[in-house]
């Protein structure tokens, strides 16, 4: 079988995804995956397996510290990531995916931020003698187990939301005898991956607070939607490109790494504060099913 750009596209991209990867990265690994998918037998271990060496070759181009190294070394960084993000692609667009392969690319990435950061890190220490990269390469490791942790978690509130939701909805129909059709309880797949919309037998948007409080988000998100691009503008890709990539180019990795690490935490208190608004929402959601479930004076369901 022969693979076509457009089937990278249609089976492959996410349908909301970093802004790095949208603009710098898919543009270049599609192109990759058609021929490699095509012309080659490698697999998606091997891939990434190579992302990993590459990852370990851009730590050793930071280690020597000189700003040419570190022009080689955001180069390598880059290379790394493109590969990071073929080899689930080649997965998907092949369906070769394996539980083995999630588990490699995961623990890889994990395993690379923490030796360039190492490596980085060190590497200006050593150079300049000043106590201030030590101290960021902790926070680097930190702020990245941070957000990799934080969605995890993020995630299981959101499914712990729908699942309220479905069971106070099933609930309310036949005292929980009969099973809610899943076409009538979903998640609205389309949506970005921070929002929460369920639809009932009508929509229960999850942001509505959040919504009404900021009129200019929904404009903006729809931007952003048209474009394949997810909402949270710093999340951890955008802060490993900043520091990996951006700083070293720049010759300025304690300003850009600060810089970045602000901007990450702030999206991450936005994401803590959109759920915050969204469990209001919930519990308005929540205490209209069951009031609507509640009998009347005479004996039937209210309406």
């Amino acid at each position: 079988m022969t693979f076509t750009l457009h089937d990278v596209r249609s089976r492959t991209y996410k349908a909301r995804d970093a802004w790095w990867t949208v603009f710098l990265v898919d543009p270049l690994a599609g192109r990759l995956v058609v021929t490699t998918a095509n012309r080659t037998s490698i697999t998606p271990n091997q891939i990434t397996w190579g992302a990993f060496v590459l990852g370990l070759g851009s730590a050793w181009c930071f280690l020597q510290a000189e700003w040419p190294w570190l022009v080689a070394g955001a180069a390598v960084y880059h290379v790394s990531f493109v590969l990071d993000c073929m080899d689930g692609k080649i997965a998907r667009l092949k369906g070769t995916g394996t539980i083995l392969g999630g588990w490699l690319d995961y623990v890889f990435d994990r395993i690379r931020v923490l030796a360039c950061t190492a490596a980085l890190m060190w590497g200006q220490y050593r150079a300049t003698g000043q106590e201030v990269y030590l101290l960021l390469g902790i926070a680097v490791v930190f702020l990245d187990m941070l957000r990799y942790v934080d969605a995890l978690q993020i995630a299981k509130v959101r499914r712990q939301m729908r699942r309220t939701l479905r069971h106070a909805y099933e609930e309310s129909v036949s005292g929980g005898a009969a099973a809610l059709p899943a076409s009538l309880l979903r998640e609205d797949l389309d949506n970005d991956p921070d929002e929460i919309t369920v639809r009932l037998t009508h929509a229960v948007d999850l942001q509505q607070e959040f919504r009404s409080r900021f009129s200019w988000y929904p404009g903006m998100r729809e931007w952003l939607r048209e474009h394949r691009i997810r909402t949270h503008l710093v999340s951890g890709i955008e802060f490993q490109m900043a520091v990996f990539i951006i700083g070293p180019l720049l010759g300025a990795v304690v300003p850009v790494t600060i810089g970045s690490a602000v901007l990450l935490l702030l999206f991450e208190a936005l994401i803590m504060y959109k759920l915050v608004l969204s469990s209001r929402d919930l519990n308005r959601a929540l205490a209209s099913i069951r009031s609507s479930a509640e009998p009347s004076a005479s004996g039937t369901p209210a309406a």
